[in-house]
């Protein structure tokens, strides 16, 4: 098949730790014909969908991970498949490019899906099952969040749309910073917060769990570094190998046939202690993890759910 990703800049990257990477390892080990950009060079042309951008080869070689043809603009729909994998911030860039992407279906399958990517962010699709997730409000108006705090005491405040940890607080019972981080957020952005009741089983770790095709397949345990409440390994949390729970599989049970039914193929799920806290639909991670704690192809079972879907 002919696959495209669409994807941040693919010179820098970790490549014992970025899923595309291996996601891309994998395709072109199954002999599918590989096609790189970057969202900035996504375009609607006169009635394509089209992308300016370079077949790539990959390799799992330090310094010498990549290698490009010759640059070139192709007809989007002319592919099998298009990965959305750029990283957030989840902004009208984001969305736009799901927009676009939009216009390829039928004829050609986009992952995950991007109309059901925009309509569901991460910390947004978790408001569909409340009973499986921590106390939570979402508001711009600093009364509620105030409000919110005063009937939990500890709590976690974070960006509706941010990710990899980033701007992430803990505020204990006694903390009067609440105000002064909300002024703060509100001088550069319009978007709500979100808050939530603090969980302390985050000191023992926040599961990723990651679901092809809305079954799991297994899961990382992420433990905050000394003196972190984050467990993002973009800030310094160590992945552990971790088994899958009743609990998990419960929850996996729950969500995994929405997740299939709006055709989100690669699915990563944060969990703390008994709680759902996020459901990761634009670029998740945790792939390679997986892989070097329990031996499982993940990457071969994502593209056996693709190959299935394009028949």
């Amino acid at each position: 098949m002919k696959i495209a990703f669409q994807m941040d800049p693919i010179g820098p990257i970790n490549i014992n730790a970025d899923s595309t990477f291996r996601i891309a390892l994998e395709a072109q080990a199954r002999g599918h014909e590989l096609f790189y950009y970057t969202p900035d060079r996504l375009a609607y042309d006169e009635g394509r969908v089209a992308a300016r951008g370079w077949p790539l080869r990959v390799q799992r070689v330090e310094g010498d991970h990549y290698s490009l043809g010759e640059e070139q603009v192709v007809d989007l729909s002319e592919f099998d498949v298009v990965w959305l994998r750029q990283d957030p911030p989840f902004d009208m860039f984001y969305i736009t490019t799901t927009h676009l992407l939009d216009r390829l279906a039928p004829g050609t399958l986009v992952v995950n899906d991007p109309f059901w990517v925009r309509n569901y962010p991460e910390k947004l699709l978790i408001l569909d099952f409340p009973d499986l997730m921590p106390p939570t409000t979402i508001a711009r108006d600093i009364e509620t969040l105030r409000a919110f705090k005063e009937r939990h005491g500890d709590v976690i405040l974070k960006p509706l749309y941010g990710n990899g940890g980033a701007g992430v607080f803990l505020l204990r019972k006694e903390d009067r910073n609440l105000t002064s981080l909300h002024e703060t957020f509100a001088s550069f952005s319009r978007e709500p917060l979100i808050v939530q009741k603090y969980l302390p089983d985050v000191s023992k770790g926040d599961k990723r769990v990651i679901l092809v095709d809305g079954e799991p397949v297994g899961a990382i345990n992420r433990v905050p570094a000394a003196g972190e409440t984050r467990s993002n390994m973009h800030v310094g949390g160590r992945p552990e190998k971790i088994a899958l729970s009743d609990r998990d599989r419960e929850i996996c049970a729950r969500i995994g046939p929405l997740l299939r039914e709006k055709g989100q193929v690669f699915v990563g799920i944060d969990v703390i202690g008994d709680y759902l806290t996020e459901i990761n639909v634009t670029s998740p991670t945790g792939i390679q993890e997986l892989e070097r704690f329990d031996g499982t192809n993940v990457a071969e079972i994502i593209w056996e759910a693709i190959e299935r879907k394009r028949g």
